[in-house]
């Protein structure tokens, strides 16, 4: 008999969980030296922040994206991807 998948239902949003975890990475990253893990915390903020306004830019109908994701969307039109319109 196969196992049954736990289900749990969220009491916060994604994009809440996402500023969370963010403000996580940058608490911590303020406590360490300068150096590649401080770096690597603070990247991982970054990327936390960006999710979070992504998500929050696919959840709500007819919306220009974020000014943050602006280079990120021209690049990837750029690219040379699949079904991308050159």
């Amino acid at each position: 008999m196969s196992e049954r998948r736990r289900r749990v239902t969220q009491t916060k949003t994604f994009t809440d969980r996402l500023i969370e975890e963010a403000a996580k990475f940058r608490e911590a990253a303020e406590g360490l030296a300068p150096g590649t893990e401080r770096e690597l915390l603070m990247k991982r903020a970054d990327q936390a922040e960006k999710a979070a306004q992504m998500s929050d830019w696919l959840t709500k109908p007819n919306t220009a994206p974020p000014a943050s994701l602006g280079g990120l969307l021209k690049a990837n039109k750029t690219s040379g991807f699949p079904g991308s319109r050159d």
